[in-house]
């Protein structure tokens, strides 16, 4: 990796990480205190409903960002197409949701969701109006606008979201702070990039990039349908209240591997992009990649799941207890989405989108398979499912990768092994050396963090690994 090259990584990834984690931080603590004024049946409801609004982002987006981004000679009539395309099919998503809204409800057998489906949706034409602003932003790996924004909105959306909460209005808190933060960061976006769409829209252009794209919007929905439909399951066969427990041990456990591998994708996709064609150096940039970000997701992660139980109970109260039990099983699911999402970069960089799309569907059936094997067992044996879906999407997604730049299965398992004998200890040494000791959840959190993270970091100094001395150069450089 050239020193250039290298800086733009590290900079993209400075400012992708303060916008993620400065804005999921606010966000994270609105949720904490709104969960304190609301029961675990207002979030299920939002659950029953993220299905259809994930399906509507993939659909809007149509895998046209990444095309834009991957692009090296786009143009204005490029960006513009894919402006006028992105409004017209957010428009019509929103005219569909507010049909089906009753249909809904009876689906679910819960009449309030038709209000809530049609207000909720309104944020899906919010939606259409940046998708072309992020992807720009992102071509230049200027993060630090976008954080600006997102971060600007998500204090004023949760200012109005707590306000609500506060005065009684339940479930509604919660769709009026979505739809604030939505509507707010896209009008920042406009104002902060100074991009507006010329009148063009060109039917080549369109055809060039969908050609691209719509192997991933295909990717994209049934990735979106699989990750919904443990909520879907949920929501129908089970209570509100059992799904609220789930969305949030779901949310937390995002937090750390869905931000830190959010940051990772955006910023190496670019990065790779212009290296695509130098087989050696996109194989050497992207197994650092890989051992950086294991090295930093997987100690959260297993963590995470060590404190659960103090965790929650402190930060929700006691009646979110069952969803300690969630997070504890589900984190070790989450932990390798950084390394599923920089795998599956790869074929995007290559402008292999065709593989792409053919892995998800084998993936999702193997998975939609095991969800239905553990769904008569029960809540708990559907969480260890996804554990299971998560290790075999892991041999799936490595398989190309090992075709076109060598780097497989294998290869990435020795690479990641350190870290994980690392982490794996280290669980349980807080879990069972640890927690059984302490008297109460306060010294049982902050116990549990601080050994940890002296664990974790002593033995890395101890024996010597490369993935701590590359992240130490990073911070004496910064």
């Amino acid at each position: 990796m050239t020193e250039s090259l290298k800086q733009q990584t590290i900079k993209g990834v400075i400012w992708s990480s303060i916008e993620r984690f400065s804005v999921q931080g606010i966000q994270f603590l609105i949720m904490i205190i709104m969960a304190r004024l609301l029961s675990p049946n207002d979030y299920g409801l939002i659950g029953m409903l993220t299905v259809f609004i994930s399906i509507a982002q993939s659909l809007i987006d149509s895998g046209f960002s990444q095309a834009l981004i991957r692009k090296q000679n786009r143009t204005e009539t490029d960006n513009s197409t894919v402006f006028y395309f992105n409004i017209g099919v957010g428009i019509c998503i929103y005219l569909l949701f507010y049909l089906i809204a009753p249909l809904i409800s009876q689906f679910y057998n819960t009449p309030e969701l038709t209000a809530i489906m049609r207000v909720i949706s309104l944020g899906i034409i919010f939606n259409s109006l940046a998708v072309v602003q992020r992807a720009l932003l992102t071509i230049q790996i200027n993060f630090k606008t976008q954080a600006k924004a997102s971060l600007i909105a998500a204090i004023a959306s949760g200012i109005i979201g707590i306000t609500m909460a506060y005065k009684g209005f339940g479930v509604w808190s919660i769709v009026m702070l979505q739809l604030v933060n939505l509507s707010l960061n896209t009008i920042l976006l406009w104002s902060f990039t100074g991009w507006h769409p010329t009148s063009k829209f060109s039917k080549d252009s369109f055809c060039e990039l969908f050609a691209f794209g719509s192997k991933l919007l295909a990717s994209g929905i049934l990735d979106t349908l699989y990750r919904n439909i443990y909520l879907i399951a949920i929501g129908k066969l089970f209570t509100a209240s059992r799904l609220g427990y789930y969305t949030r041990a779901q949310q937390f456990s995002d937090f750390p591997s869905s931000n830190l591998t959010g940051v990772l994708q955006r910023v190496t996709y670019p990065i790779l992009c212009k290296i695509q064609d130098d087989t050696e150096r996109l194989a050497q940039a992207y197994r650092k990649f890989l051992r950086i970000s294991a090295f930093l997701i997987f100690p959260l992660m297993v963590g995470l799941s060590a404190v659960s139980e103090p965790f929650i109970l402190l930060l929700l109260k006691e009646q979110w207890h069952f969803a300690a039990v969630i997070l504890q099983i589900i984190s070790f699911a989450s932990m390798w989405y950084p390394i599923h999402a920089i795998n599956l970069n790869l074929l995007q960089v290559k402008g292999r989108s065709d593989l792409f799309l053919r892995l998800e569907i084998i993936k999702k059936i193997l998975g939609i398979t095991i969800l239905c094997v553990t769904v008569p067992i029960g809540l708990i044996a559907m969480c260890y499912g996804q554990i299971v879906s998560s290790l075999i999407a892991l041999v799936i997604n490595t398989y190309y990768t090992g075709k076109l730049i060598n780097v497989g299965f294998i290869r990435q398992m020795k690479d990641l092994t350190p870290t994980l004998v690392l982490v794996v200890t280290m669980w349980i040494i807080i879990h069972f050396g640890i927690l059984p000791f302490c008297s109460n959840n306060i010294i049982k959190l902050i116990t549990g963090i601080i050994i940890g993270i002296i664990y974790y970091l002593g033995a890395a100094w101890m024996f010597k690994f490369p993935e701590l001395k590359e992240l130490l150069s990073i911070l004496k450089r910064k």
